[in-house]
């Protein structure tokens, strides 16, 4: 009788090797009295995008690409496998009603809040109009809040040519007084890119504004601390918002305003890390993909980093 070299099925180790966890695997469904030291909500608008966007399916293409990462830091030799994301779903929104579903948005996110399920959050939109609604929630939660924009943009638009859209939200947040000028600071506002009206609008309002050509002059890792020395002493939380069009073309085809001369990913996995390394971040947003315009998920797969960059800037408080 002939002889048959063994073949392993699909997906059979070698060696014996511990099963990998992946960071998809620490989402939990949000029940009463579920506890974790991280929160999650998606908030799926993009009705509100000033340019055709798909940014309303991004909190499900994010989650999906969790699925693509381990749980184990090698730089830092720990795991977060034990770490728990309570995960609340994403906000049923209007499908056309832009002021409702901000406002629905607003409700979702501090009804979560107040479940006090999670020490940390993160609210994956979305286009960058969900920041608006958001940061009122933590406002009216937490107290003064203190906000680093990752941004290629200022997003300071005016509301009368148009109303609410993605150009809008930090506009909306100083005109409605949730946030002061100097209680913000943008980071990576690309040239080219903006209009010198909102620059102007940002200098009248105290607003500190770290262009590329800065992010290209000092590390970024001085830039982040600088910025958190800055708000720390004068707020009561610090919010991260994420607009992943910050990133170079090259790093994220999946945004509907790509554009050139941007930040590469691992500058903004690092300003992320190290500013979640402060006690005051609480929270943070991930806006700005298009999963149907993606290539490869590439965008999705960042912002599945920044996670990671987040959760893994705060092991200092967990041991």
């Amino acid at each position: 009788m002939a002889e048959f070299k063994h073949v392993r099925p699909a997906g059979e180790a070698m060696f014996k090797d511990r099963y990998i966890t992946k960071i998809k695997e620490l989402l939990t469904p949000w029940q009463k009295g579920v506890k974790g030291e991280f929160g999650l909500v998606g908030a799926p608008l993009s009705k509100s995008s000033i340019s055709h966007s798909g940014a309303a399916f991004a909190p499900g293409a994010i989650r999906e690409a969790m699925q693509s990462y381990s749980t184990y830091s090698g730089e830092m030799g720990v795991d977060l496998k034990d770490r728990v994301i309570v995960d609340f779903g994403d906000v049923d929104l209007h499908p056309t009603d832009i002021p409702g579903s901000q406002e629905q948005i607003y409700e979702g996110v501090k009804e979560v809040l107040d479940t006090e399920a999670a020490d940390h959050w993160m609210v994956l939109g979305g286009d960058h109009s969900i920041s608006f609604p958001s940061i009122r929630a933590f406002r009216e939660t937490f107290g003064r809040i203190g906000v680093i924009q990752f941004d290629a943009h200022h997003d300071l638009r005016n509301l009368e040519d148009g109303g609410p859209t993605n150009g809008t939200p930090f506009r909306s947040l100083l005109e409605h007084q949730v946030l002061e000028g100097k209680d913000l600071i943008q980071m990576g506002i690309r040239d080219f890119a903006n209009g010198e009206a909102y620059d102007q609008f940002a200098k009248e309002k105290g607003v500190t504004v770290y262009t590329m050509g800065d992010v290209r002059k000092q590390p970024m890792e001085d830039l982040v601390n600088q910025s958190l020395k800055q708000l720390e002493d004068q707020v009561d939380v610090i919010y991260l918002s994420v607009d992943m069009d910050v990133l170079d073309q090259a790093f994220a085809p999946g945004c509907p305003a790509i554009g050139p001369g941007g930040m590469d990913s691992r500058t903004l996995l690092e300003g992320v890390y190290h500013a979640a390394r402060h006690p005051k971040v609480r929270a943070m947003d991930i806006v700005e993909i298009d999963p149907t315009v993606d290539f490869r998920n590439m965008t999705s797969r960042v912002a599945a980093n920044v996670i990671l960059a987040y959760m893994k800037g705060k092991v200092k408080n967990f041991n």
